[in-house]
């Protein structure tokens, strides 16, 4: 006898509650964990190499994998170091030109809507010390993220050691658990979720990378000061879908118009907003495709949550483990709706664009 639907429907919302409320009591555990899987999925690879063609042991492929990850981001954190210890050396001119462009957005408000000056100045002086009362709980609060991050570190990269190396103890268990006659499935499963998410990922970073160029590229001709530092900012913001451009672009309005005034800070926005298209429309289709099918809806939600239950490293991971869920609902028949639900429309197979650099190299759109 089936259950009604109130009944499936409590149970599904009592699981979901449960479910977030031991996401949010692990955060310090889970985290860590599923970032260091998907590191784990980029890794593989280059530890299945090391494994084959230069007969490593598991163990050394996995510790060295892991050190060249390190060797990398670190190589991203001493150069955007460099940027802002150069920002750190011009603050005092910073601050000069901050108050020139604010002296002048204070007389166009006066001129334009009657607000003369002292009133614009007590406002000011009442939100300053409102900051002020308030900032030894924010130094607090720093030292707490502070000492968070390097938890966070240190277990995501002790975790993605130990997943790449008992990769296939876990790869037998996932298949083990389960029915006998559900062995193929389940290995299907997982081979489709590695696939996908490692071709996201690594699409993902491609992008990054991409972004990052264009914006230099383009902030360095429009003569904006911290070209560099921007254009970086603008391509590790652009990984957090939706959200992240416009953090990125806020960043680089308020240091723009502090260095140059509002006419350049008219341009920066028209450089965010074609370099944004262009990502849209033919930077995604072309290094990332449409593996991750998840709808806009249901992807900015769970960006929301995400952020709400984990802050920055849960809007990073919502996009593929929401890929992981409808990969494994759209292959489960009572679990099909639900991967329905989370998808795109279904349209018309269509051919894909083929962008021609040179006679003998072409772009092709993913799948």
């Amino acid at each position: 006898m089936s259950q009604p639907f109130y009944t499936k429907l409590a149970m599904v919302l009592f699981s979901i509650i449960c479910v977030g409320y031991l996401a949010i009591l692990g955060q310090t555990l889970l985290a860590p964990l599923l970032t260091s899987f998907l590191l784990s999925l980029l890794l593989m690879p280059l530890a299945n190499f090391m494994e084959t063609k230069w007969k490593f042991k598991r163990s050394l492929a996995a510790i060295v994998s892991v050190v060249l990850m390190i060797a990398v981001i670190s190589a991203i954190l001493f150069f955007l170091a460099n940027q802002l210890t150069d920002l750190w050396a011009d603050w005092p001119l910073l601050k000069q030109q901050a108050e020139h462009s604010f002296h002048d957005v204070q007389g166009w408000i006066s001129a334009t809507f009657g607000v003369n000056t002292q009133k614009q100045i007590d406002y000011l002086k009442d939100s300053t010390s409102t900051a002020l009362a308030t900032s030894a709980s924010v130094l607090g609060a720093t030292l707490m993220t502070l000492s968070s991050t390097l938890l966070f570190l240190s277990f995501l990269l002790l975790f993605t050691f130990f997943i790449l190396n008992y990769r296939r103890v876990l790869f037998t268990f996932l298949t083990s658990v389960f029915k006998e006659e559900h062995t193929e499935k389940v290995s299907e499963i997982v081979k489709r979720i590695q696939y996908i998410i490692k071709k996201y990922i690594t699409g993902l970073f491609l992008q990054m990378f991409i972004v990052t160029v264009l914006m230099i590229f383009v902030l360095w001709l429009l003569n904006v000061k911290y070209a560099v530092l921007l254009g970086l900012i603008t391509g590790i913001f652009n990984i957090i879908p939706y959200i992240g451009i416009f953090t990125a672009l806020l960043i680089s309005v308020l240091i723009t118009f502090a260095t140059a005034g509002v006419a350049k800070v008219l341009l920066v926005i028209i450089a965010f907003v074609a370099v944004h298209a262009l990502d849209g429309n033919i930077l995604m289709p072309l290094v990332v495709g449409s593996k991750v099918k998840i709808n806009a809806l249901f992807a900015f939600i769970g960006i929301v949550v995400g952020e709400m239950v984990w802050g920055i490293s849960g809007m990073f991971l919502c996009i593929p483990y929401l890929a992981m869920l409808k990969i494994i609902f759209d292959r489960i028949d009572s679990l099909k709706p639900w991967g329905v639900l989370l998808g795109g429309e279904d349209k018309p197979a269509k051919k894909r664009k083929v962008y021609r650099i040179t006679k003998n190299i072409k772009l092709e759109e993913q799948e």
